[in-house]
């Protein structure tokens, strides 16, 4: 197994994958068992390749043609730009793909996996802020923003950062089994799977960030979940025509106002649901959603858990 770095690459995005790996491996050989995993970094040149952090790796040279990997992890961070650009990397990673059983790419690093062409006509996803922009450099890869990571025959992509050891979590659990995996994931203490979608970032900021013009209206609406959010209530508290309202919204956040209002919904009734013990149907009328029923919906279509699901993976111990 050969994970790729290069100059200002993310230090977690190959430490965590690498730590998951190394895991599996300690575990299997405490059972009496072969170490299934032994990773190493890899980058052009060898020696110590820098991180954006600012500590050194140190790396193999990239391995040739007659040393293909079983699986090639290509990490990502700020370096991956630069590392998109160099043909002959591109080249490398391009002839490796062709001889592993599958490649995998940690957060940015699917943008040189695009680059040499891996994510072609595929699903793909990356980190969350760069999501719009890889789908604009590569239009044939069929960008995702919302999973943890995709799969799409033998390769994966995974979202940002911490995401990499989620990845790490699903090809031990391909290769060796969920018990192991979940021993992993217990050993790191994380969980073996997030339900969900990229959720590390809360609704409300994000909403805010991408707009000020409306940024009264979405505080507002994050303090009145269970009141009248119709486009006519709205348009009418930003002063505004219905039809104006709707275009300018969109235009500004790039959702429509019933889009933002379920995002707000769900982050709030998750909070509840992680942070309290209040009953579910009580957590369904305090955000709007009117009944548990149309919650549930909202959570399966969102996240892809039930809001019970969602209680039992993430209540706090207040909950």
């Amino acid at each position: 197994m050969d994970v790729l770095a290069f100059a200002n690459v993310q230090l977690l995005d190959v430490a965590g994958p690498l730590q998951a790996f190394a895991s599996a491996s300690e575990l299997a050989i405490a059972r009496g068992l072969a170490a299934p995993y032994l990773p190493r970094v890899v980058a052009a040149g060898g020696g110590m390749v820098m991180t954006s952090a600012g500590l050194g790796i140190a790396a193999a040279p990239l391995p040739g043609a007659d040393e293909p990997a079983d699986t090639l992890v290509v990490a990502g961070g700020w370096g991956v730009y630069e590392a998109s650009r160099d043909p002959a990397l591109v080249a490398w990673v391009r002839a490796q793909a062709s001889g592993a059983r599958r490649v995998a790419s940690v957060c940015t690093g699917a943008f040189l996996i695009a680059a040499a062409g891996l994510l072609d006509d595929r699903r793909a996803v990356t980190h969350w802020t760069r999501c719009a922009e890889l789908a604009e450099r590569y239009p044939a890869v069929h960008v995702e923003p919302d999973p943890i990571f995709i799969r799409d025959g033998a390769v994966w992509t995974s979202a940002g950062v911490t995401a990499g050891i989620d990845l790490a979590l699903a090809l031990i659990e391909e290769d060796l089994g969920r018990a192991l995996a979940l021993d992993v994931a217990r050993h790191l203490v994380v969980f073996l799977k997030r339900p969900g979608g990229q959720a590390q970032f809360s609704a409300a900021l994000s909403l805010q960030n991408a707009c000020e013009r409306f940024g009264e209206l979405h505080a507002w609406i994050a303090e009145n979940l269970s009141a009248d959010l119709s486009v006519g209530a709205l348009a009418a508290r930003a002063g505004m025509s219905e039809r104006s309202f709707v275009r300018h919204y969109r235009a500004q956040t790039g959702l429509t106002p019933a889009r933002s209002i379920e995002q707000l919904r769900l982050e709030a009734a998750r909070r509840l649901l992680g942070d309290t013990g209040l009953p579910v149907k009580r957590i369904a009328a305090r955000c709007g959603f009117g009944t548990e029923e149309t919650m549930r919906r909202g959570f399966l279509r969102a996240i892809g858990v039930t809001p019970q699901a969602y209680r039992e993976r993430f209540a706090s111990g207040n909950a």
